[in-house]
Order: structure tokens, then C-alpha cells, then sequence
């Protein structure tokens, strides 16, 4: 995605006329051009500082999350040595982030599946929703991806020759209703679509079902009449199972394996295994499910990770199988403002069934590594990762993100410094506002930019954005009485101002930084050369967890312009 636009040309007559011809002396005077109000940004500097990551890590061991912060539902395929990993990405634009690995450790960002409005249109959605759990596969030359976008036209398949794309537009299929798809390459040419739906009939809040089609690639449409219940509402339905959905079907040693998400998204998920000799007769459940959970531990245990559950495996060359999965990194034992990231864990097979984790047992943050070599990469996504952008560049770079549409016209990068153009559009709004963010990937962090000071009626500055109704936006704008900074939070509503302070001094330009430390956020601003300086005392940065802003995101830390058109600017 390109953010330079060539010049128009010119008609060759009106070139001609601009050339020679002159006004006449009586003429008036053009109207001086006023420029469109836009914020420049010098830079963007995210470092993060988890204790957790900081010791150096033991030999032949990696480090768990494998892709930390808002990485969730992945879903990972292998094509020789290269192994590919999709996750959802609800309504940011562009969406669906493809991430590469040689060794299932190190994962860069590389690209991303939906690119342009031709594939589909999530304007005026909530951040929550838009594309659910995706399913990446590579079979006979083609990368397949199949999602859902909610509220927005279902389900669709997207293909590729190369997963950094292009993708196809979407191949819709109006008759697979529900979330989270799956689609499953059998060894007979047979293709099929497996996915979450509603049950025959619906006996408890929750209840839900895992619905089986055959899928024809090339006529692209559902076969007729194929519709069969492979799994209803979950392990034991006598116990009332809830949100049985995230299924994966995969075939090993003659048997048909369905690996499932159970319990909800929330501190009772799990990872839930079934397995048939045939699509045609019903699944069993395993009698040791589930196969992954964090559930059954203490909450009061440290530095818990918790939510863990929506599992894919992966066969490498010498046979070995794992899985990526999602899990949270908790504070005060339940809340984190992350979202849901991506870990990765051996799989196990006994007695012809899977297992990732033995019940009790705590996911390890420093497992042993696969028998793979080592291939770091330039821009991890895990650790105590450095991340900065000088807008040097004639393109954004690929961690930033916008919200709804694709259209990003509002902004420009000249290669010295990011351009944003203001809109009447704020966070609190469902509108596309003029917002770029990267995801908070650490509980604690700081982030910085550097700001010329806006002239005329606009406000630009940086913010944590978990959601419309939860927010900080850390700005500065131009006031009657001189330019001010101040603080705005939205805490289940509209935002508020919380805090607002003139600024003195002469300076051009001002550097503003967030700094989060789990439950808390601060705000400080510096001028010139001078020292950070808090603007107010530190804030609730629970409000951003969403254990209290509710949703699936994680937050996203950004640059925001916004035209202020209040009587006493």
C-alpha cells in the first residue's frame, strides 16, 4: 500500500495557458489557497519492558507468546520449509496479517490478506467485529483462506499463488452460515467446510453446533444437499457445553481428527479433540479432553497466563506435530489490555489421540524449541522488542493499522515525516477518524512521538485505543487563550477532558509519551530538549483490559488528528 500519488497531467491546453496567458490588469487578486489542516509527526518509538522477557533465554529454548499482543484465533500451514500464520483482525484495515517462519519461533509480519474495498466493506462497524477466526491452508500450489466478516456478508474464501499476495477478491458462500470456517483438503480430491453454527435446536444459552459441507474448488459453490452435524453443542452435552466453535479437521494414521474451541473466550476456554473413521459417521469425543486449558489452576498463581484455547496443528518434515494457540498474559490474576496472543506448544500422541498440555500443568513461557534452525528476524514479535518509525519512507510501514475502511487518502509520508490530515471524525465515532496504531504487544511499555504544533483548528497527538467507548487521547490544539495540552478518556461513553494544561515557551514542536504499567497509564510531554514531565497524575489503564471494555481486540497504540471546530478555538 502506497501513499505517494502521482501529479495529475495537465490537458496540453491548459499547460499552454498556464504558460502565456496573463490576467489583465483589472483582474482581482487570486484568493490565497488555504492549506487542508493536517498534523506532522517527526516519529513513533515503542519499546517494551515486561520483566518477564528480560533474562537472556536458555539454549535451544524459545520464547512464549511466539507473536505477543493482539495476535488471536491463528492458524498456521506449512508449505516445505516456510510456515505461514493468519489471525483475526475484526474491523482494522488492512486486515488479516499474514506472519512468516522458518522455525516456528521467530515470526515476522509479511503481510496482509485484505488489502483494497473491492474485498469488502466493514465501514461503520464496531471495532469487535468484522473478521472473525480465519483458517490459512496450503494445498497443490494455492494458499486458501477462509473467514467469516461479521455483519457484513459471512462467510468467504480468498486464494493466493503467494501468501505476501496478491488475494483474490472474496468467494462468497452464502449457504455456510455461523463463524469460524474451516476448509479441509482430503486425501480422495474431496474438499470440505467445517464451521461454528446454531444447533437443530437450541437448548441452553450458548448452545452451538459444528456443521460439516462439501465444497466444490471449482465450480467455487457449496455442493448441494452435503449439510451433515458433526458435533452438537460440545464434549458432553449433558453438561451443557458453551460456544463450541474454532474446529480443525485433519486426517492422521486413518483416522479423521477435530480439533475444537469449548468454554468460551474468556478464563474457561479450552482446546477440545474429537476424532471418526469416516466424515460420515459420527465423531467421538476424547475421554481426557480437553487438551488444552488454563482453567483448572489457581488464579492467584504469578504471572499467570490465562484464556488459553482456538488451537491449529502443524506436521513438520521430521514428523512432529505442534500447535499455536490462543492464550492472555494476566495482571491481578484476570485483566489484560494485550488481547489474546498467539503461543505454540509441542503436541503429544498417545493411545492415537492428541494432547498439547496435561491438565494442571501451567504453559511455559520458555519451552524447548522444535528441531528447526534457528531464523531470527528483523522485526520480532516477541520479547522486549525496540520498535521505531522515522517515517522515513514513501509507504507506511506494515504494523500500522487503521480502523474500518482501507481508504487511507487522510494520510501521507514525504520520507521525512507522516502526515495526517484532520477529520470531524474522533475515536468515540464509527466513522473511519484520521487513526493509525500498532498493537500494544507488553503489560509494561512506553510510547513516544515526536509532533510539530498543529496550526488552525485541529488537535494531534497519540493515544491507547481499546475501543469507541474505552480511550486516552493524549493531544495538543490552539485555543483563544494560546496552545494547550489535555487529556481525554472514555470510560464506557463519550470522551471526557480530565485534564488540560497551557503550554509556555516558544518551541515548535513537542514530544508526548504514554507509559503503561499493567492496571496503571501516565502521560508525559516534553519541549525542545527539556525532560518528560507528567501532564496529570497516572490513570486506569483496567479501563483498556478487556475484562472491562469487553470485545476481542487488543489495544492498539497510535497517532490521531481530529479538526476542533469549538467556538473558541
Amino acid at each position: 500500500m502506497t501513499n505517494n500519488y502521482p501529479a495529475l497531467l495537465l490537458p496540453l491546453g491548459l499547460m499552454l495557458c498556464l504558460n502565456a496567458c496573463q490576467p489583465a490588469n483589472n483582474a482581482q487578486p487570486a484568493k490565497p489557497v488555504v492549506p487542508v489542516a493536517a498534523a506532522q509527526f517527526d516519529w513513533f518509538d515503542y519499546q517494551g519492558r515486561d520483566p518477564l522477557f528480560n533474562a537472556p533465554l536458555p539454549p535451544d529454548s524459545y520464547q512464549n507468546p511466539v507473536a505477543a499482543g493482539f495476535f488471536p484465533d491463528p492458524s498456521i500451514t506449512r508449505n516445505g520449509d516456510d510456515y505461514y500464520m493468519v489471525a483475526s483482525s475484526f474491523t482494522y484495515t488492512p486486515g488479516l496479517p499474514i506472519l512468516h517462519s522458518r522455525d516456528l519461533v521467530h515470526w515476522q509480519l509479511l503481510s496482509y490478506a485484505l488489502t483494497r474495498p473491492s474485498q469488502l466493506d466493514m465501514a461503520g462497524l464496531q471495532v469487535s467485529r468484522g473478521i472473525f477466526a480465519p483458517t490459512l491452508r496450503y494445498h497443490d500450489g494455492t494458499y486458501y483462506l477462509i473467514t467469516t466478516v461479521v455483519d457484513r456478508g459471512g462467510n468467504f474464501i480468498l486464494t493466493a499463488s503467494d501468501p505476501a499476495g496478491p488475494w483474490s477478491d472474496p468467494i462468497w458462500l452464502p449457504e455456510v452460515e455461523g463463524i469460524d470456517p474451516d476448509i479441509f483438503f482430503d486425501d480422495d480430491g474431496k474438499v470440505y467446510i467445517a464451521h461454528n453454527g446454531d444447533p437443530v435446536e437450541s437448548l441452553y444459552e450458548g448452545h452451538k453446533a459444528i456443521w460439516l459441507w462439501q465444497y466444490d474448488p471449482h465450480s467455487q459453490k457449496i455442493v448441494p444437499d452435503s449439510q451433515r452435524l458433526l458435533v452438537n453443542g460440545g464434549v458432553d452435552l449433558s453438561t451443557k457445553p458453551i460456544w463450541i466453535e474454532a474446529p480443525h479437521l485433519y486426517k492422521h494414521d486413518g483416522w479423521y481428527y477435530l480439533l475444537c474451541a469449548e468454554g468460551g473466550t474468556a478464563d474457561q476456554h479450552s482446546a477440545v479433540i474429537f476424532r471418526s473413521r469416516s466424515l460420515s459417521e459420527p465423531f467421538v469425543p476424547y475421554s481426557g479432553n480437553p487438551i488444552l486449558t488454563q482453567r483448572d489452576l489457581a488464579p492467584d498463581r504469578p504471572d499467570p497466563i490465562t484464556t488459553a484455547g482456538h488451537a491449529d496443528f502443524v506436521q513438520l518434515p521430521d514428523g512432529s506435530w505442534w500447535a499455536v494457540f490462543l492464550a492472555s498474559r494476566a495482571y491481578q490474576q484476570r485483566y489484560y489490555n494485550t488481547g489474546r496472543e498467539t503461543f505454540l506448544l509441542p503436541v503429544s500422541w498417545q493411545d492415537g489421540w492428541p494432547h498439547i498440555l496435561p491438565a494442571g500443568q501451567s504453559i511455559p513461557y520458555r519451552p524447548a524449541a522444535p528441531a528447526l534452525q534457528a531464523a531470527p528476524v528483523a522485526e520480532p514479535l516477541t520479547g522486549n522488542v525496540s520498535w521505531r518509525d522515522e517515517f522515513d519512507s514513501t509507504r507506511l510501514n506494515l504494523h500500522w493499522n487503521s480502523l474500518r475502511r482501507f481508504d487511507q487518502s487522510w494520510l501521507s509520508l514525504n520520507g521525512q515525516q507522516l502526515s495526517l490530515q484532520a477529520k470531524t471524525e474522533g475515536l468515540d465515532t464509527l466513522p473511519q477518524p484520521a487513526f493509525i496504531s500498532r498493537r500494544q504487544q507488553h503489560m509494561h511499555f512506553d510510547a513516544s512521538t515526536s509532533l510539530t504544533l498543529p496550526q488552525g483548528q485541529l488537535s494531534a497527538g497519540i493515544v491507547a485505543f481499546q475501543n469507541e467507548q474505552y480511550h486516552y487521547y493524549f493531544g495538543v490544539r490552539n485555543k483563544a487563550a494560546g496552545t494547550e495540552l489535555f487529556l481525554e478518556q472514555a470510560n464506557g461513553a463519550k470522551a471526557q477532558q480530565i485534564a488540560v494544561q497551557q503550554l509556555a515557551g516558544t518551541a515548535t514542536d513537542i514530544r508526548l509519551k504514554i507509559s503503561g504499567d499493567a492496571g496503571e497509564i501516565a502521560f508525559y510531554y516534553a519541549q525542545g530538549n527539556n525532560d518528560w514531565q507528567p501532564l496529570t497524575a497516572p490513570q486506569d489503564a483496567m479501563l483498556l483490559s478487556t475484562q472491562v471494555a469487553t470485545g476481542f481486540v487488543g489495544t492498539m497504540l497510535g497517532l490521531h488528528s481530529r479538526l476542533e471546530t469549538g467556538a473558541d478555538q
